[in-house]
């Protein structure tokens, strides 16, 4: 099978892929349902298309994944597994790869509400703006810059003992 040119519409949302698995699976606390999740909104981006209104791919294809993971939460209970690995595969250099300190990285960020985890993720690990994050979340920006000063509070209450990582993006 031939791999879709960079500038397709298909070879845009397979450069978006990685991010929007890790995005998946940081909702969903584990590797099969974030997988499934991953589907579902491919599988809803590309028979839709004709919705897309040719501007910012990105936000369009995050807040579909984002409502459908909503969506399936209402009829379900919470899952009590939580299964991170996947979603906490930071770039940032401060990220030790002894298992201790990336099992207490994990716990801290499963200790975290959905909403602030998922904004969080965005912006610290993937980069998205906070316009971005409240395009895709459909919230208010003051309440993306406040679920983001709140988690990384806690995320480094939780750490600051073991001094293992800075939520801070590199400026």
């Amino acid at each position: 099978m031939k791999t879709p040119a960079p500038e397709t519409f298909e070879g845009q949302i397979l450069a978006l892929l990685p991010s929007l698995r890790r995005y998946s699976r940081s909702l969903t606390r584990s590797d099969a349902d974030g997988e499934d999740l991953l589907q579902d909104c491919v599988e809803k981006v590309l028979t839709r298309r004709g919705q897309w209104r040719g501007l910012n791919l990105r936000g369009w294809v995050l807040t579909i994944m984002t409502n459908l993971y909503r969506n399936g939460r209402r009829g379900k209970a919470r899952d009590s597994l939580v299964e991170l690995d996947a979603a906490v595969e930071l770039a940032a250099p401060e990220v030790s790869a002894d298992p201790q300190e990336r099992a207490r990285l994990d716990d801290a960020l499963n200790s975290l509400s959905e909403e602030h985890r998922a904004v969080l993720m965005l912006v610290v690990i993937e980069g998205y703006t906070y316009g971005e994050v409240a395009a895709a979340l459909d919230i208010p920006i003051g309440t993306v810059m406040s679920r983001l000063s709140r988690a990384r509070q806690r995320v480094a209450e939780r750490l600051k003992a073991d001094n293992i990582i800075t939520l801070r993006r590199p400026r």
